[in-house]
């Protein structure tokens, strides 16, 4: 009999103490995304419509005119590695939260120092690092999950984009990665005994990024120095060199890549050269 109570007893305990789990109702989700010379790391919690309205002034979700916590649960936070610029106001690396308040025809986006606030609810302005208005857009299709992407991604710009329902936000972000690159170029090649490969590098980005046709050529040359059968690097020199105005210097270059890459059957690069010579 004791055994049995003993037994009873027991499962009420374990009872007691069972627990039963379910999905959340709005997911969380972080996405990291590699940016200029950082990365960029939202996390975010996912409601859904289930048939109700995200936005308008009947919206219980997130209702026009009032600040919005930008998804569910927690404040979405932005985590940033290195110093970016949103607004027009260029931010420290570090964490904040975004806050919007959406409306029909102007968003406005909060970025905002308090990253760890539960929702909207501890919201102050005065904490505010940012404030700008941005134009909202329709979608096609709707989207059924509230979601945050990167997109439009080049080296120094990106937009951060909110999509639910119908409604489309993007919000503009930049940053400046050629000071840190023209510091690394001079280290580079200040150095006793210079990697061609290094020469190569720092002509493409003078040519690409910082749009300094001038050294981008002097690189340029160096490179093929070290490499006078590169027809990759002829090309790039044509093309520094019809930036600076001189055009029969990128005729001979253009020449040159075309011939190399010709006898090397890179067909890519014959018909860049091509295309180089023919808009000269």
């Amino acid at each position: 009999m004791k055994r049995i109570i003993f037994a009873a007893l027991t499962l009420i305990g374990l009872n007691a103490n069972a627990q039963i789990k379910m999905p959340a109702a709005s997911p969380t989700q972080t996405l990291s995304q590699d940016f200029g010379m950082g990365k960029i790391e939202i996390t975010y919690s996912r409601p859904s419509l289930k048939g109700r309205a995200a936005f308008g002034n009947g919206s219980i979700l997130a209702p026009n005119g009032s600040v919005w916590r930008t998804g569910a649960n927690g404040a979405t936070k932005l985590t940033f590695s290195h110093p970016v610029t949103i607004g027009g106001k260029l931010l420290s690396a570090g964490s904040y939260a975004l806050f919007t308040i959406p409306g029909e025809t102007s968003w406005t986006i909060i970025i905002n120092t308090n990253s760890n606030s539960w929702g909207s609810f501890s919201y102050k302005e005065a904490e505010d690092v940012v404030r700008f208005q941005v134009k909202p857009n329709s979608t096609s299709n709707s989207t059924e999950n509230f979601t945050i992407n990167i997109d439009d991604i080049t080296p120094e710009t990106a937009n951060i984009s909110l999509k639910w329902a119908k409604t489309l936000v993007n919000i503009p972000i930049s940053t400046d990665i050629k000071p840190t690159i023209r510091a690394q170029v001079k280290e580079a090649t200040s150095a006793s005994n210079v990697n061609p490969n290094v020469y190569s590098a720092a002509a493409n980005f003078y040519y690409d990024l910082d749009k300094d046709y001038a050294n981008a050529l002097v690189y340029v040359e160096k490179a093929i120095t070290a490499n006078p059968k590169a027809y990759w690097l002829f090309l790039l020199k044509g093309k520094a060199q019809k930036e600076l105005g001189d055009k029969k210097g990128a005729k001979t270059s253009a020449e040159t890549c075309l011939k190399l890459a010709t006898e090397e059957k890179n067909d890519d690069y014959v018909r860049n050269a091509k295309e180089l010579l023919a808009s000269l």
